[in-house]
């Protein structure tokens, strides 16, 4: 589907962008790659990395402005959308930037790929939208629930959205292991709570999950990864386990354990090999037969929590994944 095609990525300088450009440039040669971000020296930085691949392009551009938006969407067939505005803290006390980016962003990049007549749209979601308790994941939500929306807001066009959910990303700048790893002589190490739980995720995961998305789509799915889930303890004794662990408490906004399916969705939800697919409520989407496919509907008492899951990563798990990723680790 995407070979020979043009694709643009929103927020494509992040660490998902990182990943994702060089594993699409490889399998599916894309035609056009464009790369669309505000943070010009992160584009400078990134296109060091292609030289004079004429495949890949840097669009300097911000969400929340439209016309940029509907200017980088001209010729382009797919678009990933992952800027966002994600850390948690930062979104609790600086609320009107996140719905900026997160909410009007994503009504911009609607709109201006509805006008543009771009095919397929996989928007990036996170575990905090399912039941979100801060602004962050109750932002994330909101864009999940316009991007569902989209297919009936496209009316005749063939423009189509989905989105995909998953958990935190391991070794992402900004993220807990390369915090943890940054303290290497530490003898304490801050943990939040000794019984929190996170989903842990690849890059390259989550971008599979993409392509996974884009091959199967009809528009307003949102495609969740199963994925293992860690105790943050346990993440911490992997990066530094000479180091007591220091308590102190969950930080605003912050969940004790993280959900991606709520019993709510469940009657929509769907298991498939590696991954759920809860289907749009709206207009009956939910019981046709196209979009269930070979799913196995998951039952109206399940939930997808970090805490209740089936599948854990150990501690020698991470420590090897942190040794053969150590110099990528923070670094995108």
């Amino acid at each position: 589907m995407l070979k020979g095609s043009s694709i643009l990525i929103t927020g494509g300088t992040g660490s998902f962008g990182h990943a994702f450009v060089p594993m699409t440039l490889a399998k599916y040669n894309p035609k056009k790659l464009v790369i669309f971000s505000r943070d010009e020296m992160k584009h400078w930085e990134m296109a060091k990395t292609y030289g004079d691949d004429e495949r890949v392009r840097f669009f300097v551009g911000d969400v929340r402005d439209k016309d940029r938006l509907s200017r980088a969407l001209s010729g382009i067939d797919y678009v990933v959308h992952a800027a966002a505005t994600k850390i948690v803290p930062m979104a609790e006390y600086n609320p009107f930037e996140c719905v900026k980016t997160n909410v009007i962003g994503a009504m911009n990049l609607i709109d201006a790929c509805i006008d543009r007549g771009v095919k397929r749209v996989v928007a990036l979601s996170t575990d905090k939208a399912s039941s979100p308790i801060n602004l962050y994941g109750a932002t994330k939500l909101t864009s999940d629930k316009l991007f569902v929306s989209g297919n009936s807001y496209a009316g005749p066009n063939d423009t189509r959205f989905s989105v995909v959910r998953y958990g935190n990303v391991m070794g992402s700048r900004g993220s807990i292991i390369p915090y943890f790893l940054s303290m290497p002589n530490s003898t304490t190490v801050p943990v939040t709570d000794e019984r929190m739980t996170r989903f842990m995720i690849t890059l390259e995961q989550g971008v599979e999950l993409v392509w996974t998305a884009f091959s199967d789509m009809m528009g307003g799915e949102i495609y969740v990864k199963k994925i293992p889930s860690m105790k943050i303890s346990d993440v911490a004794t992997a990066c530094l386990p000479q180091a007591k662990h220091d308590i102190i408490g969950i930080r605003p906004g912050e969940k004790l354990h993280e959900q991606m399916i709520s019993p709510d969705d469940a009657p929509h939800t769907y298991a498939y090999g590696d991954y759920f697919k809860i289907l749009p409520a709206i207009h009956n989407w939910s019981a046709e037969s196209g979009r269930i496919g070979k799913g196995i509907p998951v039952g109206e008492d399940f939930e997808y929590s970090s805490n209740t899951n089936t599948e854990w990563m150990s501690v020698k798990h991470l420590q090897d994944w942190i040794e053969k990723n150590r110099s990528s680790i923070g670094k995108i």
